[in-house]
């Protein structure tokens, strides 16, 4: 699962972090079931996150005008199904989102060398978006690199947004005078990376230590709320990681970090949310 156009990944009060938590319900339990959920059953799941019936609705509006949502009955019953392409895009995110991908020093580089004509200047930005959103840094202007573990992804993405026509990839390994764990920091912001997953650490980790803490029966409505939150602001960060090998990040990187308390937050909130689900549904 992975943000799709028109979700940002910010569950925020905004319409755009509506519509993001909107998509990461979907997202976790529709797919299960043939990708549909009734709007009724959404209004009450988005009522557990503190959202009113029409914030919802607007919401589930501009979702199916953006083509990720679409309108169908299910045994005389309004609902939503997610969109074709809305499912695909989703499915590839799962490997990024609950996986925990790493590059090694030894598998090398896969580069993007790209050219777009001046009378097609918002294709070159679409492109450059979708490259950076895979997890490619920049060498140089047409020149985008990331581990080689990304190539498989990189191609399908890059066919599905008909970008494939302006793009060579190359298999590469890096010789050059510097050590590469110096280039890395000027092709990618791997500081700003870092704050990111800090402000993560620090907005969960008390999540974490108040479900710890807990030594009454869950409450499945509170494990839902607080999973689709943390997920919601998780799955964004998978793709702005490219993986490198540990060899090659800082020393004091709090990716790791992140990615422990997010899989352990995971662990304890799945099972209690999806009891939740079941029960609206």
């Amino acid at each position: 699962m992975t943000t799709v156009k028109g979700a940002t990944s910010q569950g925020n009060g905004t319409d755009s972090g509506l519509r993001a938590l909107i998509v990461t319900i979907y997202g976790l339990y529709a797919r299960e079931v043939g990708g549909w959920l009734s709007v009724g059953a959404l209004i009450r799941l988005m009522a557990e996150l503190g959202v009113d019936e029409p914030a919802v609705r607007s919401s589930i509006s501009r979702l199916k005008r953006r083509g990720i949502l679409e309108a169908e009955r299910v045994d005389g019953r309004a609902g939503y199904s997610l969109s074709a392409n809305a499912r695909e895009i989703l499915d590839e995110g799962d490997r990024r989102i609950f996986g925990r991908r790493r590059g090694t020093v030894d598998e090398g580089w896969v580069l993007a060398v790209f050219s777009v004509p001046e009378a097609e200047r918002r294709r070159r930005h679409t492109l450059r978006s979708r490259l950076s959103w895979l997890g490619f840094g920049s060498v140089g202007p047409g020149v985008w690199i990331a581990p080689a573990h990304l190539y498989d992804e990189a191609r399908d993405v890059l066919h599905r947004e008909e970008l494939s026509g302006y793009v060579d990839l190359f298999e590469a390994r890096y010789l050059g005078f510097s050590a590469a764990s110096e280039e890395v920091g000027t092709w990618w912001d791997l500081d700003s990376l870092d704050e990111l997953y800090q402000q993560f650490c620090a907005e969960f980790s008390p999540m974490l230590a108040k479900w710890r803490s807990r030594r009454s029966r869950d409450e499945p409505g509170m494990a839902f709320a607080d999973y689709i939150r943390v997920l919601t602001s998780w799955r964004r960060l998978p793709y702005l990681d490219p993986g490198l090998a540990p060899e090659l990040l800082p020393r004091e990187w709090s990716g790791t970090t992140a990615a422990d308390l997010f899989f352990a937050l995971r662990r304890r909130l799945d099972v209690p949310s999806h009891r939740f689900v079941d029960d609206v549904r």
